[in-house]
């Protein structure tokens, strides 16, 4: 059964590979997460899109900078949600 996306989901889905629930989610049931906190997750998920884009593996094709650019997204989420909602609240 698959379950039809708002238009927001949708465009979380192009923004992150995912929507914010399934972000939330999978951020805060990782044990990168738990043990190292937000901010290092972000860090990790920012070293993986380097990792994507390093010429050192080839052309950089179109399907290599989506995904380190949704990577990207996914950091920064992690960064305004976590890290900078912690200091406000």
């Amino acid at each position: 059964m698959q379950v039809a996306l708002t238009e927001a989901e949708r465009q979380q889905v192009r923004m992150y590979g995912v929507t914010e629930a399934g972000m939330r989610e999978a951020v805060e049931s990782s044990l990168s997460f738990r043990f190292g906190g937000p901010a290092m997750m972000a860090a990790s998920l920012m070293s993986d899109a380097q990792e994507m884009i390093n010429t050192e593996y080839g052309e950089v094709d179109y399907m290599r900078a989506e995904d380190a650019r949704q990577a990207l997204n996914r950091a920064k989420w992690i960064l305004f949600n976590y890290v900078m909602e912690a200091r406000r609240g």
